[in-house]
């Protein structure tokens, strides 16, 4: 990433796991660098500990390429981080180390995991990720990189994260979805044959569901931060003095 000023609409995806950003913020990923926005993946592990006859350094190299691929399909920059998938350590040093890269971005908002998850690296993602937006607005902690605020954090729906998860938001994503199923099959994790989960059929039928209650063919659903749906306002909505 390089060192530039804040332009409106750069999105950053940061996931536990090589694919984990892909499944639950791919589309969103299409559907904002269809706008001509910016997008950068940041994965703090490749998820090589998954696979179930490949040893972790040979399928790490696999998942390199997978999200090269992928990241090339949604028109994403993507960087991975070195840590070990299912011992992220949500440490000051690795929430430094994303502060860092937040700092360096500068994205207008991020998407990440929301805590309620049964995977622990799920939760030390989130973890991190809270503490690393929170140092990265500090102008007393003093990095290599100035200061940056995030505008927006965002829980988009992963199968894995639903304790507590709830959708706020339904994005319309009709006209990336055949691109999104498109990013997921460059994984092979999404495929089949790695893991005994439906990851292709459990994403395309949550596109349907979250479409009916959106009003939409197709739709992804996001959570806000608890509290972010608070609304500060004079009047109540259509109540204003001004619409009466």
């Amino acid at each position: 990433m390089s060192n530039q000023p804040l332009t409106p609409g750069h999105l950053m995806v940061i996931g536990a796991h090589a694919g984990d950003a892909e499944n639950m913020a791919g589309a969103i990923v299409l559907k904002h660098t269809r706008a001509g926005l910016r997008a950068t993946i940041l994965h703090m592990t490749l998820g090589e500990a998954g696979h179930p006859t490949l040893q972790p350094d040979v399928y790490a190299q696999q998942r390199q390429q997978e999200v090269q691929e992928s990241a090339r399909l949604m028109g994403a920059e993507v960087v991975w981080l070195s840590y070990r998938d299912g011992e992220l350590p949500a440490t000051e040093a690795v929430k430094l180390a994303v502060c860092d890269l937040i700092r360096q971005g500068r994205p207008t908002a991020i998407l990440t995991h929301w805590k309620g998850s049964i995977h622990k690296d799920h939760v030390a993602t989130h973890d991190i990720v809270r503490d690393a937006i929170f140092y990265a607005a500090l102008p007393a902690v003093q990095r290599a990189w100035p200061s940056h605020t995030v505008r927006q954090l965002y829980f988009p729906e992963n199968w894995e994260d639903m304790d507590g998860w709830r959708a706020d938001i339904y994005l319309d994503a009709s006209a990336v979805w055949d691109d999104y199923l498109a990013a997921l099959r460059s994984h092979a994790l999404m495929r089949g044959g790695v893991s005994s989960f439906r990851y292709l059929d459990y994403y395309d039928a949550l596109g349907t569901v979250r479409g009916c209650l959106g009003g939409f063919a197709k739709a992804v659903a996001v959570m806000l931060p608890p509290g972010g749906w608070v609304r500060k306002l004079q009047f109540l909505p259509g109540l204003e003095p001004s619409a009466m």
